[in-house]
């Protein structure tokens, strides 16, 4: 096929380094990875924190949350944003700036400060919203599910990632004469040093759209800028498919970010796992994204294909309620092996529930693309947020009633009945939280589309036939 730098990519060509969306797809995708990395990267590392830094459990616990509450801001604000100044000069500013408080969280020597860090490093997470926008801008209707999903699913390894790279580097620097002790605190500042790398590379090797940056698309005039960008941000607002959406998104981003930073505990206590197991074990629950997302974006652009925008909204229904029956059903197993087993299901259908919702997003409206995955992507980080304070309010009181009921009978003995007090907590709070996903795949069903968007949508299709088609004023 000939290749024109005007078109948008209606395939998926990994290996194309000459094609502009191939390129930003690879560059966006790297740079999420770094940003997720450096996100949870402190994670691996949390023992020797609250060791040097004297934590305790409340402190632990609200580290946690945040660190996805600062994110909720960030990704209501960076799709805005993206719509307005580009997803290039966003996704450098977020890598620059980010960088900042991660080298800081390698720094701080008290609680407070540690904290503080854990909050302001939550805002990369909306590097999640700036790479479905911008693979949005890039890819062509019959494809970017699958784009979008792929660039995710990649980016979020770096949530898994960092639980055998942070170790890497804490070995590297103390072979290098770094105590042991201090080890966490380079590793962070080595992470943020990368995500400040990234954003210059981004800064240089991509572009907005496929035809060249918003800045110059305006000053040529193929981009007029009116007041219905005003317009069409409030016009996503009053659209109850984004809200529908963002509750989706909560029911399966947030979710897996809750129950992948609770899980290691979990087995442990409830199954008597070694600490390295466990961690192995969550580990290839993130390594899932290489895959899992993909397939939740390929099979909602081929239900696309076949039933229109109905189809992916169908399949996105059928993949979420799928999601919650998993989690319900390992919530209550007391085998290892039969836990093991949902876990994996469990894991495969949210990240495939997650690839699924954003093969839907970039239909609700052309025009805001930014804003819709803006407030979507919130709604993950709320759902994770929100879960989170579930399992610790359960958690708390499970606690102290087994301190009450156990009292006198030495300490080893109380932080034993502690222990599987909180598993039991987390176990009923997972059953919970598994019907409220199922209510949510229920919800989705309430998505609709006009005869005018499935219209559009299936000429989009119909003009896909070559490898790239003219970019069409989306943006």
């Amino acid at each position: 096929m000939k290749h024109s730098e005007s078109l948008k990519a209606t395939k998926l060509n990994l290996l194309n380094f000459k094609s502009i969306p191939t390129r930003t797809f690879w560059i966006a995708s790297i740079s999420f990875f770094m940003c997720f990395f450096a996100w949870f990267g402190i994670v691996p590392f949390m023992p020797d924190v609250v060791k040097d830094l004297g934590l305790t459990p409340t402190q632990k616990w609200n580290s946690i949350i945040l660190a996805v509450t600062g994110t909720v801001f960030a990704r209501l604000l960076i799709g805005k944003l993206c719509d307005k100044y580009g997803p290039r000069l966003c996704y450098t500013a977020l890598l620059v700036l980010g960088a900042i408080p991660v080298i800081a969280c390698g720094l701080v020597q008290t609680p407070l400060q540690f904290l503080i860090c854990r909050l302001f490093i939550g805002f990369i997470g909306a590097s999640f919203v700036i790479t479905q926008v911008h693979t949005s801008l890039m890819f062509a209707s019959n494809v970017v599910g699958t784009a979008n999903a792929t660039s995710a699913g990649w980016g979020n390894l770096g949530g898994g990632a960092n639980r055998l790279g942070m170790p890497l580097i804490a070995a590297a620097v103390v072979s290098f004469g770094v105590a042991d002790a201090d080890a966490w605190r380079y590793s962070m500042v080595i992470a943020g040093v990368v995500c400040f790398l990234m954003g210059l590379v981004y800064y240089f090797f991509t572009q907005d759209t496929p035809e060249g940056n918003f800045k110059d698309l305006r000053a040529s005039g193929k981009m007029v800028t009116t007041k219905k960008d005003q317009v069409g941000f409030l016009t996503v607002i009053k659209d109850y498919r984004t809200w529908i959406l963002f509750i989706v998104y909560a029911a399966c981003f947030g979710i897996e970010l809750t129950v992948y930073g609770t899980m290691d505990d979990y087995l442990q206590n409830t199954f008597q796992l070694e600490r390295v197991t466990a961690g192995n074990f969550v580990l290839s629950f993130a390594l899932m994204n290489i895959f899992a997302r993909t397939l939740g974006g390929f099979f909602g652009d081929k239900f696309g294909k076949l039933k229109g925008l109905r189809g992916r909204v169908l399949f996105l229904s059928v993949i979420l309620s799928l999601e919650g029956i998993m989690l319900v059903t390992f919530s209550i197993t007391t085998s290892i092996v039969v836990g093991i087993i949902f876990l994996i299901l469990f894991s495969l259908t949210v990240q495939m529930a997650e690839g699924a919702t954003f093969s839907v997003v970039p239909f609700i409206n052309k025009k805001a693309i930014g804003s819709v995955s803006g407030i979507v992507g919130a709604g993950g980080n709320v759902g994770a947020f929100l879960a989170a304070l579930l399992l610790k309010s359960k958690s708390a009181v499970a606690e102290k009633a087994a301190i009450v009921a156990n009292q006198g009978l030495g300490d080893e003995f109380v932080k034993s009945a502690q222990s599987a007090a909180a598993s039991s907590a987390v176990s009923s709070g997972y059953f919970i939280i598994g019907f409220i996903v199922i209510l949510s795949g229920v919800l989705a069903l309430t998505i609709r589309f006009s005869t005018k968007e499935e219209k559009v949508a299936d000429i989009d299709l119909n003009e896909t036939a070559g490898e790239l088609i003219p970019v069409k004023a989306d943006y």
